[in-house]
């Protein structure tokens, strides 16, 4: 256990503040570790705002060259990288913002032997891919291993936002049993504020799993519309014949 530093209490001094938080909550995070998949307009803020609260350690795995359409939510990215590897420019902010937060960059995406090996490495598991079969090799790694995973999906102007935890709420799976026939995770409309908002609800809720702080979204779904400003949150329930988990 790596206890906190006075310049800890000094740099995270707001957030210690809260009620309920404390320094226990944020010794809990410096402790913690996450892997965010793909570090784009969602996983940018997730992973950026999980350093700057004080995790240990972030693992982000993100493949591919940066393309100038990326440029209008990936916050970690630069105009003078387009055409290189996404990999190569991610500790910069990091470096800048939250110097004491590890950073292991991978250069790839996930699959079922990756996300196994990935995912054994760390605490929780926050989930950004636009691609259903790395989200679907993440959810099975994680049911595999016990692990939590915060859900994060956007489209457009809408987004959802739900935690999964094995042996407690319902997995990926059981809410999507396999591709959607209409998803083609290249060309989707995006505006940057709508995928930045929900990356920084999701940090928020790997926070609160990690520390046991304040309430949780495990067996609920948040969604709103951004267009309408509406937002909601309904009960998800595990299916008996999930392939994943239902027999667990």
């Amino acid at each position: 256990m790596i206890p906190l530093t006075d310049l800890d209490r000094e740099v995270y001094k707001r957030q210690i503040q809260l009620p309920g938080f404390g320094e226990a909550a944020q010794e809990k995070l410096r402790n913690s570790s996450a892997l965010v998949s793909r570090v784009g307009g969602l996983g940018g803020p997730v992973s950026l705002y999980l350093a700057m609260a004080g995790i240990g350690k972030v693992v982000l795995a993100h493949g591919g060259e940066l393309t100038p359409s990326n440029m209008n939510r990936m916050i970690l990215m630069k105009f003078d990288h387009i055409g290189k590897p996404r990999a190569d420019v991610m500790k910069d902010q990091f470096a800048r913002l939250a110097p004491n937060t590890e950073v292991v960059i991978i250069p790839d995406h996930a699959n079922d032997e990756k996300a196994l090996e990935w995912v054994s490495q760390v605490d929780i598991v926050c989930d950004c891919s636009p691609a259903f079969e790395e989200r679907f090799a993440l959810n099975k790694a994680c049911v595999q291993l016990g692990k939590p995973m915060v859900e994060a999906a956007m489209y457009g102007m809408e987004g959802t936002l739900t935690t999964f935890v094995p042996g407690e709420t319902p997995c990926l799976q059981c809410l999507v049993p396999e591709k959607p026939t209409w998803w083609r995770p290249l060309g989707f409309p995006v505006l940057g504020a709508v995928s930045a908002s929900l990356g920084c609800l999701a940090a928020l809720e790997a926070i609160k799993l990690l520390t046991g702080y304040g309430q949780t979204l495990k067996g609920k779904m948040l969604a709103y519309d951004a267009d309408e400003m509406e937002f909601m949150k309904f009960p998800v329930t595990r299916r008996a014949d999930c392939p994943v988990c239902g027999g667990r």
